[in-house]
């Protein structure tokens, strides 16, 4: 929403100088990545900056902007001082609000930033017409059964403010993730994404462009959502997701989104023990992914593949396939990078790589790795700090190092308060498990058996 008394911002437009509002967010986006900052800057949100609409930016454009500008302030940059535009109201009218999503639930994770939310998407589908189709149920339903399907009025056609309002839940479906994990925002999330694919299936889009984007946006919605079913433990919903998003990819013709789509499917099949098809996937997606210029993309498909290998015990090729990641990521970061693979950082790439000695039972191989990446990880990513800690107290306890195994447990609880993962959790009830024994051994293992038995209310 823009205040009516917006003032527009004459310095941030001679900064862009020559450039196009396109080409002026492409150069945020490189000097955010040059800083391992994530955003997802394009032409509108430079010309809602240079109308005055964003008074102050947020933290993490902050930081880029500054980055950009060496030695300026946000004021030279023609913001207002960020303690002028403070509180609930002066932010409902003229500051930044985060890309929305709406979610009705009663869980407090997701009330956790009301005052950054806005009612964009809501409002955007009920002024198109399209309000109906957000609560139609699309394709087959949990048990396989038929599900109606809506259909867009035909009054009504498909532009801007739609496409732009899947793109904006794609991205805030992944802050969120990021910061709580998976199991609270599942069922929310599936609406917008039913919507989505209603207006796919409307077939009413003005231009070939629009098509194309709503499709990608549809997709990648798909794939965000099947996510959060991975990681709350809904694995034949994330598969149906998954699913879903590369047959959206092969009727678009989109390489990103089909490589996308098998890079998730590969790492469900390795989650849920079907090591052979995580590699036949990943090796699909490397296959999508070369065309496209991204060696950031290819080096995560390498090490879905060397994970999956690393589940059917062929160490030499997941050695390999390792080696090549590691090759594809120390290219560098690059303007192909898709948009959803900020989180792939080097914390990650060590990450990963503890989950294959993990998977071959070279336990304290994968403790150096899980601890190099819980060293790098960047705490704003709270759910990955929590499943990296996790990951490391799971290696030391099988690898007979109960008290650093305890001490990494404990981390992982002091982060559960904020964090709903199904899958950290059942990794924390193994390495539980594994040090149930040793209580008597030391009291740092004794006093984590207690903790985590006051707090998930089993028995140790």
């Amino acid at each position: 929403m823009v205040s009516t008394g917006a003032v527009p911002n004459l310095a941030f437009r001679r900064l862009r100088g020559q450039r196009s509002a396109g080409e002026f967010a492409a150069a945020v986006r490189r000097s955010a990545r040059e800083i391992g900052e994530r955003v997802a800057c394009d032409a509108r949100y430079i010309g809602r900056v240079e109308s005055g609409e964003i008074r102050c930016p947020n933290y993490a454009y902050e930081r880029v902007f500054l980055h950009m500008f060496p030695g300026m302030s946000l004021v030279d940059l023609g913001f207002s001082p960020r303690e002028t535009v403070r509180g609930r109201a002066a932010r409902a009218t003229t500051t930044e609000i985060p890309p929305p999503l709406v979610f009705h639930s009663e869980s407090p994770v997701l009330h956790s930033d009301t005052d950054e939310e806005s009612d964009v998407l809501r409002r955007v589908f009920m002024t198109s017409g399209t309000t109906v189709l957000a609560a139609a149920p699309l394709g087959p339903g949990p048990g396989g059964a038929p599900a109606a399907r809506a259909t867009a009025p035909d009054r009504h056609r498909v532009g801007e403010a739609e496409v732009s309002a899947v793109e904006s839940a794609v991205r805030r479906i992944r802050l969120l993730d990021d910061r709580h994990g998976g199991d609270g925002l599942y069922r929310d999330a599936s609406r917008p994404l039913r919507t989505a694919y209603a207006l796919l299936d409307s077939g009413t889009a003005a231009r070939r462009s629009t098509a194309d984007r709503l499709h990608a946006g549809a997709g990648e919605l798909a794939i965000s959502v099947g996510w959060l079913a991975h990681d709350s433990g809904r694995f034949e919903d994330a598969r149906s997701h998954y699913a879903e998003a590369l047959a959206t990819a092969r009727v678009a013709g989109d390489a990103a989104l089909e490589a996308h789509a098998f890079c998730n499917a590969s790492f469900l099949a390795r989650d849920t023990g079907r090591p052979r098809e995580s590699v036949r996937a990943a090796e699909a997606g490397q296959r999508a992914a070369r065309p496209l210029g991204s060696p950031r993309l290819l080096a995560l498909l390498a090490l879905r593949e060397a994970g999956g290998r690393a589940g059917f015990g062929d160490r030499t090729g997941c050695e390999r396939a390792i080696g090549r990641a590691r090759t594809a990521f120390d290219r560098g970061p690059c303007d192909a990078d898709p948009e959803w693979m900020t989180f792939f950082r080097e914390a990650e790439l060590e990450m990963l790589e503890a989950q294959c000695w993990s998977a071959l039972g070279d336990w304290s191989r994968a403790a150096r790795h899980a601890r190099r990446a819980i060293r790098l990880q960047d705490p704003h990513f709270t759910r990955n700090l929590a499943l990296y800690r996790a990951e490391l107290a799971w290696d030391l306890a099988r690898a007979g190092r109960a008290e650093e195994a305890a001490t990494a447990g404990h981390r992982v609880l002091d982060l559960l308060d904020g964090v709903r993962s199904s899958r950290i959790r059942t990794m924390l009830a193994g390495t539980t498990q594994v040090l149930a024994p040793r209580r008597d051994a030391a009291d740092e293992v004794r006093g984590y058996l207690e903790r985590y038995a006051a707090v998930s209310g089993v028995s140790t």
